[in-house]
């Protein structure tokens, strides 16, 4: 295969800057280490009804895993059986994959929000035989699909009395506590005794650790394979290449808000803060502004889109303030959108800055907790001008790219090197390089094992010699990766021009009045969208326009003054872009892309082709108004 990048067509790790390739380590070693090394008496934080935490000393986590791993074993798991993880993203979770891991049950995580024929595919396609579930709620949920799902036997259900539960279980399930798991543990054994030693030194670096089911833009979900070395390599090789990351007890605070069922948060809010003794607390995204300014984080890993929420918010109080707040606010604003991360700043900014900082910078920071050192972004693009923004305001974010089949970093910026717009470079171990057709492919040990029971779809992306085909198109900027766009989102118009659609859907994001843009024009011969608009945003602009943001909201987005604010947003966003691929039309659609409505995967991905079929109507009159509703300047706008 011809490729193109590096010179010599294979990116590595540049030379010479921080980080080091670890390889051979179980992610039981990576846990046990760090008990041992750093112990921590608040390594693990639960949330509490009270907005509080309770703590969990590295002590008390490793005994209670465990007993609970002890607790498996008697209900006759042998190693390599499934148990699936229907958990919330809490201290639970960590519990029962640690209990997983040194028991040999390969767990299966499922997406809370997922709909019950995706979880009963999961749970059965991956053979699961016992599940965890959060609480009675969550088991009322699965209760209703256990009757299908003949080889699961018992149910564990972390907190809270089952019996409490309205869910109809089948008599063939038995339903534990995982106090009640644990307390079956100690009848086997003690924790830390001799059955538990011989339970770690059965987990060998190349077994099964996990299988992580793609939420999927297309299709059914894929179970992705991965071992205890592709997941350890992954999270010690990456936190190796931060400068400044101190380790244990009463260095680093972490704040951990994304679903752990995803890779991403799973193999660097858990193994890899705790192999540093890493302070964890983890909060629900719905308590998110209060957790950041009670638990103050120094590190967090997040994704664009709470980002671009936050810079909304911002734009919102600064159009909000008034008299002399507003004047200052709008120039340190405009002061940050100019600044460039890797470009030396004049004096006089340097000097524009100081004052900024002082007058304004200084509350963006404290939105954040206040002690922010760096926050790694993952799992969607990152809009260049929101990095450049918040680094103004000495707000580090680092953008990093990979995926659940490469567990999950490939790339990232590092703190110290850090680049706009790009998505770093490899990591130490691991090679990317581009093919011909512009496609990102890499080779190294993160890379998955296979698809489960689908040996077609994993030839279709691992070559015979270890290169993964990721299905994103991107382009090498010296050292540095840069995502183009996934390589199903390209489009063809019928004029023959390809468009890329991401980078209008992304600077679209940035407004608060935009919860979701979705470039269309396979076909025809100019590009329109689809503008879901941030209902609660556009009452408060609708409010400040004076024109009555208390109506229905499908009556709001026809007023002039909101179509021609989101008229100018669509010019704002053109700006700079090839003639072909500009917005021509758009319409605004008063309706939500969610999870729940299957619009968008549980990671937050827009099911394209869905979205598509869904609003195929909307879509259609959009190249249907050729001969009616053209305005003097060419523009359609439908509402």
């Amino acid at each position: 295969m011809e490729v193109k990048n590096c010179e010599t067509g294979v990116c590595t790790a540049p030379p010479g800057i921080k980080g080091e390739e670890i390889r051979g380590e179980t992610l039981l070693d990576v846990l046990y280490d760090a008990f041992e090394q750093y112990p921590n008496p608040e390594a693990f934080n639960q949330p509490q009804p009270d907005g509080t935490w309770r703590a969990y000393s590295s002590g008390e986590f490793r005994t209670q895993a465990e007993e609970a791993a002890l607790g498996l074993r008697e209900l006759e798991l042998e190693r390599g059986a499934r148990a699936g993880l229907f958990l919330e993203s809490d201290v639970y979770f960590c519990l029962a994959d640690m209990a997983c891991l040194l028991a040999g049950v390969v767990d299966v995580p499922v997406y809370l929000t997922h709909q019950p024929d995706q979880v009963t595919y999961v749970l059965d396609h991956a053979e699961t035989e016992a599940l965890f579930v959060a609480s009675p709620e969550h088991l009322a949920q699965v209760a209703p699909l256990l009757g299908e799902l003949e080889r699961i036997e018992t149910v564990i259900v972390a907190h809270g009395d089952p019996s409490s539960s309205e869910g109809d279980v089948p008599e063939r399930v038995a339903v534990l506590t995982f106090e009640a798991l644990r307390e079956r543990g100690r009848e086997r054994g003690e924790a830390g005794g001799e059955k538990v030693r011989a339970m770690r030194e059965e987990a060998k670096p190349g077994d099964l650790a996990t299988l992580i089911y793609t939420s999927g833009t297309t299709g059914r979900p894929k179970g992705v394979m991965l071992t205890h070395e592709n997941i350890s390599f992954n999270a010690l090789t990456s936190l190796s290449c931060f400068t400044g990351y101190e380790a244990g007890a009463g260095a680093e605070v972490a704040l951990s808000f994304l679903p752990l069922t995803h890779i991403y948060a799973r193999a660097l809010d858990f193994y890899g803060y705790a192999s540093k003794g890493t302070s964890i607390y983890f909060c629900d995204t719905d308590a998110l502004s209060d957790a950041l300014k009670q638990v103050r984080p120094t590190i967090f890993n997040t994704v664009p889109r709470l980002l671009e929420k936050v810079y909304g918010s911002i734009q919102k109080k600064t159009e909000s303030a008034e008299g002399l707040q507003r004047i200052i606010g709008s120039w340190a604003l405009e002061l940050a959108e100019r600044f460039q991360i890797g470009e030396e700043p004049s004096p006089v900014y340097r000097a524009q800055q100081w004052l900024a900082d002082k007058l304004v910078y200084g509350k963006w920071r404290d939105a954040l907790g206040g002690r922010l050192k760096y926050a790694t972004v993952g799992g969607a693009a990152l809009n260049p001008d929101l990095a450049n923004t918040f680094a103004a305001a000495g707000i580090k974010l680092v953008q990093g790219y990979g995926l659940t089949e490469t567990s999950p970093v490939i790339t990232f910026n590092r703190p110290d090197r850090n680049r706009a717009g790009t998505v770093g470079e490899p990591i130490p171990g691991v090679e990317v390089k581009i093919a011909e057709d512009g496609e990102i492919l890499t080779r190294g040990p993160h890379v998955m094992q296979g698809y489960y029971k689908d040996e077609e779809k994993t030839r279709e992306v691992l070559t015979s010699d270890g290169w993964f085909y990721t299905g994103d198109i991107g382009e090498m900027d010296g050292t540095r990766l840069k995502i183009t766009d996934r390589k199903k989102a390209l489009f063809k118009l019928s004029t023959g021009k390809y468009v890329v659609p991401s980078p209008l859907e992304n600077r679209l994001a940035v407004s608060n009045l935009v919860e979701q843009t979705i470039v269309v024009g396979s076909g025809h011969k100019f590009c329109a969208a689809l503008i879901f608009p941030n209902e609660e945003a556009v009452r408060g602009f609708a409010e400040q326009q004076g024109v009555g943001g208390g109506q229905p909201f499908r009556k709001l987005i026809q007023e002039q003054a909101v179509i021609d604010e989101f008229q100018r947003l669509v010019d704002e966003a053109n700006a700079g872009m090839d003639p072909w691929s500009q917005i021509k039309r758009f319409t605004l659609v008063p309706e939500e892309v969610s999870v729940e409505n299957g619009l968008l995967t549980p990671s937050m991905k827009v099911r394209r082709s869905r979205v598509e079929t869904e609003y195929d109507d909307e879509i259609a009159r959009l190249y249907a108004l050729d001969d009616q509703g053209r305005e003097a300047d060419g523009r359609v706008r439908v509402a």
